[in-house]
């Protein structure tokens, strides 16, 4: 009788445990190099990603910080514009008799007599009153405002105030002009006890930041004296016609 014949192949499989079928369910799953690697890749994007983010986040702040040092600067710049550089040469004498012209400064402080336009509320003549003032370890630029006609009559002013700038490291005033407001003037760091408006203000802002704020020139458009507009004793009229206006 002849002996069956063996399958070799099939003998062996069994033996060994290794067929087709067993080689498609090992390659569904992956090695441990393959996840160390797609665990580096997606690493490197999350911080490529959070970089990014982080890169516009600055560069938005930084515009932020441009936007409102240009805009604290326009703010400045309009307010002595329209205000310092139509300042009045006027007199103040209260009930005692003491007269006084409305202009006074030094380096760091100084007061002027000027009108706001009639859409903003306040009818005739208001003294201005520009200081560095010192509050918690942070120098700021004060402005007070009061009534040059309550002045005038020796009455006690409602005095407002306001802060026109916060931050400031360094103010710095000075005035050019000459005594009788002929003769060639010069710049002086003070501008006291004087009968004629500087010619021109200039005025430097330097703040805690670090910003560059540019230097600040005002040409005073009227540059007569008290005594050339006679506002002694007549600061009502004078008021008066600014309502009417």
């Amino acid at each position: 009788m002849r002996p069956v014949p063996v399958d070799i192949a099939r003998h062996n499989r069994q033996r060994t445990g290794f067929s087709p079928t067993n080689l498609g369910a090992a390659s569904k799953g992956f090695t441990l190099i393959e996840v160390l690697i797609a665990l580096t890749l997606l690493s490197i994007m999350v911080v490529l990603l959070f970089t990014s983010l982080k890169i516009c986040a600055d560069s938005w702040e930084k515009g932020e910080n441009k936007i409102n040092a240009v805009n604290e600067i326009a703010v400045v710049y309009n307010f002595f514009q329209h205000h310092l550089a139509t300042a009045k040469p006027l007199f103040n004498t209260t009930a005692t008799g003491e007269t006084s012209f409305s202009f006074q400064g030094n380096s760091q402080s100084m007061q002027f007599v000027s009108a706001f336009p009639a859409s903003a509320g306040k009818l005739g003549l208001q003294l201005f009153s520009v200081t560095l003032l010192e509050d918690d370890s942070d120098q700021y630029i004060n402005v007070a405002l009061v009534p040059f006609i309550a002045l005038a009559e020796d009455e006690k002013p409602s005095k407002e105030e306001v802060t026109l700038i916060k931050h400031v490291s360094e103010f710095k005033l000075s005035y050019f002009g000459s005594e009788d407001g002929l003769t060639e003037g010069s710049w002086n760091e003070e501008w006291v006890d004087k009968a004629v408006l500087p010619s021109l203000v200039k005025i430097n802002i330097l703040l805690t930041n670090g910003y560059f704020w540019p230097e600040m020139i005002f040409d005073l458009k009227v540059t007569g004296t008290g005594e050339n507009n006679n506002a002694t004793g007549s600061s009502e009229n004078i008021n008066e016609s600014e309502t009417v206006q």
